[in-house]
C-alpha cells in the first residue's frame, strides 16, 4: 500500500477537493483506494455519506484504542473505501502530544493495513495545520501531495512546509518523498492566474503536474448534495481534470518518480 498524504498547511487550496476526486478517479479505473479524512471538520466525510456515523475515526488508532483496519468502512463507490473523521479528532492534538511516541502513532497504527494487502493506495486528507494530525499523516506517508492555489499568496507558507517536510525526515521518515505539485482553482480568463501558473512552473518545473484543475462552481455545488464532482458533473471540465490528474498521477507511480525537494528529483524508472 502506497500511502499519499495531501497536505499544505494554508487553508482553501483544493486539499479536500483533490482528496476525493482524486481518490474517486483512481477508483473508477479500478484501484483499491482508502480515503483516510484527518481533519476534524469532515468535509471528506460528508462527501462520502459517512456524516453521521461515529466511533470509526482515526483518533481511536492513534490512542491505541483500535486498529486502523476496524476504522475502514465501505462507500457507495466501487473501490473506495474510507475512514470517516469525527470531532474527537481534535482531541488528539493534544491527547498523542503528551505519548513519547507521539510522531509514530499513525503510521504504528497502519501497519495492519499495510500488511493486509487490501489497497493499493491510501490517501489522506491532511487538516489546513502543521499540529499533530498533519505531522503523523507525514511519518505514515510514503508521499506527499502538495495542491497550490492559482494566485501570489499560494506560496506563502511553502517554505515553512518545507522545512517541516525536512524535519520529518531527519526524525522520522527519511523515505518521505513529494509526488508533486497540483495547481488548483485556476481562471484563465484572468492574466494574473496565467502569470501564476508560468511562475510555478518556472521556479519548481517538473515537480509540477502538467494537469491544472480549474475553477468552477461545480467543485462548490457537488459536496452539498454529497457527491464527488464525477457524479454531480461527470463531463465537466472539474470531473475531467481530476480523471486527466489520476492518469498523470499513476503514470509518475509507475516510473517511481518522487522529489526529494522542489529543486530535485529523484527518478527511477
Amino acid at each position: 500500500m502506497k500511502t499519499i498524504a495531501i497536505a499544505n498547511q494554508k487553508g482553501g487550496v483544493g486539499k479536500t477537493t483533490t482528496s476525493v476526486n482524486l481518490a474517486a478517479a483512481l477508483a473508477e479505473k479500478g484501484h483499491s483506494i482508502l480515503l483516510a479524512d484527518l481533519d476534524s471538520q469532515g468535509n471528506a466525510t460528508s462527501v462520502m455519506g459517512l456524516g453521521e456515523i461515529t466511533g470509526h475515526s482515526l483518533y481511536h488508532a492513534l490512542i491505541g484504542e483500535k486498529r486502523a483496519q476496524d476504522l475502514v468502512l465501505p462507500t457507495r463507490l466501487e473501490n473506495l473505501f474510507a475512514i470517516p473523521a469525527d470531532l474527537d479528532l481534535a482531541g488528539s492534538e493534544v491527547e498523542v502530544a503528551r505519548m513519547e511516541s507521539h510522531l509514530t502513532q499513525l503510521r504504528s497504527a497502519f501497519d495492519d493495513l499495510r500488511r493486509s494487502g487490501a489497497f493499493e493506495y491510501a490517501i489522506l486528507d491532511c487538516p489546513p495545520s502543521l499540529g499533530i494530525l498533519m505531522t503523523n499523516a507525514l511519518v505514515a506517508a510514503d508521499e506527499i501531495l502538495i495542491p497550490i492555489q492559482c494566485e501570489y499568496y499560494a506560496l506563502e507558507g511553502l517554505s515553512t512546509l518545507m522545512r517541516v517536510i525536512s524535519g520529518i525526515r531527519e526524525a522520522a521518515n527519511p523515505g518521505l518523498g513529494i509526488s508533486g505539485m497540483v495547481l488548483t482553482m485556476l481562471d484563465t480568463r484572468t492574466n494574473l492566474n496565467n502569470a501564476v501558473v508560468k511562475d510555478v512552473r518556472e521556479h519548481f518545473q517538473e515537480v509540477v503536474y502538467e494537469t491544472v484543475i480549474p475553477r468552477s462552481v461545480r467543485f462548490g455545488e457537488a459536496p452539498s448534495f454529497g457527491r464527488t464532482i464525477h457524479e454531480h458533473d461527470p463531463r465537466g471540465t472539474g470531473s475531467l481534470a481530476y480523471q486527466a490528474l489520476a492518469d498523470e498521477f499513476l503514470q509518475r507511480q509507475a516510473k517511481n518518480i518522487h522529489f526529494v525537494s522542489p529543486d530535485g528529483v529523484v527518478a527511477n524508472s
